[in-house]
């Protein structure tokens, strides 16, 4: 074809395609209806001569621009073209000629969505009326066609195309960030060292509630470490320089005799409630107390287990009877920081919002060290550790050492000594003693305490903090006479809690204040012969797991060392 028959060719084109859009218009205004949009052949990119095949039926079905199409019904044309007659073809009939009446009675009536698998679409493509089988009641979901022996395979065909676990290798190579400490860190370096002093930090400072208790009382982890470090950062035997910690939170001569008190004495309370009581029973009065001024909703003190004699438990007490009930001193750890949940205590507490509760919890000095570090931090608390942020009062125990439980009461007193627990009515470390009454109040054991050694949790050598720095308060006997608490006040708030219970005490000046400050110079020289590193108030509050782990020899990255 010449350059002058292409126009031509492309002149008629032009008008057939004009004709075309004159049919649509004049279709719509026959059907009535503007919005209805019927099926139609897609447009197409395709050469005018050039013929459509159906996938269907593997065929080929002529199409003109004038828009005779044989899988749509009511092609209605009315421009004088092709189908200038004015015949209608749909699925059952064709008038322009181009089918026959055999073709047309051999083939099947499709819908629109014929090949799809859509058995409730018309021919029109209109939704039809949807039918659901009702499921079987009280009967298993047959799934097995009659033969349970056979297992379903993949269809022929049909390749599933799994993925391969490279990627899952190429992870395994990836290092460790320098600044990511992990639990399995704190694992290698102070729990399977034996150094852990069951304080329960690390399980309080977990954001993502993934440490927690074991049956041998350790902390262990329960689901998937982050490597958010905080365990690490806040134990006082692993990244917390618990030194450090007395001089942000207590006075300035902290690193020298018993500390920086604001008043100290020897008191007692004289009531007949106190004959199970440990000394003057000063820690219970004081917060029976605060219960009853409506300073604090609880207070987390340790109860004697129902299970086990002797082994201590943590407990909340909220009411002046509890505390009775639960007066006394049990020598072993109950890891108090991983109890402060409120969610484990909601039964007992009033019925108000977590952060407006108030509670007080007696420990060990390590355990408030603990406590302490954590208040410093303004950090996104989750919900399981609104506990540290409830706690408005400490009260600290003086303690040269504590024991494990297991060792202590099975090892030492019933397996060498002969001693069941069962026995046992109350125990005592006293001027370097140790002694044990039963339930009549005789003393069955006196004995130096260096004999209950290998009982003592070998963490407790590296601490130097006897009289509790960071608490508000701390109680003992060492410095005052029988049945005499020593009472050393440190903060405003400890102050506050004194002037409370001072009118039913029984108290004077601290007798013997040179006894406190001896003690607490030699378990100072203790810690300096135990810790493998520096000690030292004015360094930085954490220590870095590598520093850490020059200093003890401990493994770096254990978890590439097979831990």
């Amino acid at each position: 074809m010449g350059i002058d028959g292409e126009a031509d060719r492309r002149e008629a084109s032009g008008r057939v395609s004009g004709e075309a859009a004159n049919r649509e218009t004049e279709r719509s205004e026959v059907s009535g209806d503007d919005e209805r949009t019927l099926p139609s052949v897609p447009e197409s990119s395709t050469d005018d001569d050039e013929t459509v095949i159906f996938p269907e039926t593997g065929g080929a079905a002529p199409r003109s621009r004038a828009g005779t199409d044989h899988a749509r019904e009511g092609a209605i044309t009315t421009d004088g073209g092709d189908d200038a007659s004015g015949e209608s073809c749909s699925p059952n009939t064709c008038t322009c000629g181009e089918k026959t009446a055999s073709d047309a009675a051999s083939e099947t009536p499709r819908v629109a969505t014929d090949g799809a698998g859509v058995a409730n679409v018309d021919e029109m493509g209109e939704l039809g009326d949807l039918e659901f089988t009702e499921p079987a009641e009280n009967v298993s979901q047959d799934v097995d066609n009659g033969a349970p022996d056979v297992r379903v395979g993949i269809p022929d065909g049909v390749d599933l195309d799994t993925p391969e676990y490279s990627i899952r290798s190429r992870m395994n190579d990836i290092e460790t960030p320098d600044e990511k400490t992990w639990f399995m860190e704190l694992d290698e370096a102070v729990i399977d060292e034996g150094r852990c002093i069951q304080c329960g930090t690390c399980v309080a400072a977990c954001p993502s509630d993934s440490i927690g208790v074991g049956d041998d009382d350790l902390p262990e982890l329960v689901k998937m470490c982050t490597g958010c470090s905080l365990c690490w950062d806040f134990c006082p035997r692993g990244g917390l320089r618990y030194e450090r910690q007395w001089k942000i939170t207590g006075g300035d001569d902290n690193v020298k005799g018993a500390g920086d008190p604001i008043t100290e004495f020897s008191a007692r309370v004289d009531e007949d409630w106190t004959e199970n009581a440990q000394d003057g029973g000063v820690v219970t009065t004081v917060l029976s107390h605060l219960l009853e001024e409506g300073e604090i909703d609880g207070a987390l003190v340790a109860t004697e287990s129902d299970e086990e004699a002797w082994k201590a438990e943590s407990y909340l007490a909220t009411s002046h009877e509890d505390l009775i009930e639960n007066a006394g001193t049990i020598y072993n750890q109950t890891l108090a920081l991983g109890n402060l949940d409120l969610e484990r205590w909601e039964h007992k507490l009033p019925d108000k919002p977590f952060d407006e509760l108030s509670l007080a919890i007696v420990g060990t000095p390590c355990e408030i060290e603990g406590i302490r570090a954590l208040q410093d931090f303004d950090w996104d608390y989750q919900q399981q550790n609104e506990g540290i942020r409830a706690v408005d009062y400490t009260i600290a125990l003086m303690c040269t050492k504590n024991f494990n439980y297991h060792s202590l009461m099975g090892e030492q007193l019933e397996e060498q000594r002969g001693i069941s627990p069962d026995e046992i009515g109350k125990m005592d470390v006293l001027n370097g003693k140790m002694m044990v009454y039963d339930h009549d109040g005789e003393m069955i054991v006196e004995e130096d305490i260096g004999n209950f050694h290998d009982a003592a949790l070998k963490g407790c050598d590296e601490c130097a903090d006897f009289t509790g720095f960071c608490s508000d308060i701390t109680v003992g006997s060492v410095g005052s006479s029988d049945e005499y608490s020593s009472v050393i006040i440190r903060t405003e708030q400890g102050m506050k809690a004194w002037e409370l219970t001072e009118p039913d005490l029984d108290y004077h000046d601290l007798e013997d204040k040179s006894a406190v400050g001896k003690l607490q110079g030699w378990d100072k020289k203790k810690a300096f012969e135990s810790l493998e590193r520096p000690f030292d108030p004015d360094a930085p509050r954490f220590i870095d797991y590598k520093d850490h782990a020059e200093n003890y020899g401990t493994a770096l990255n254990p978890h590439d060392q097979g831990h």
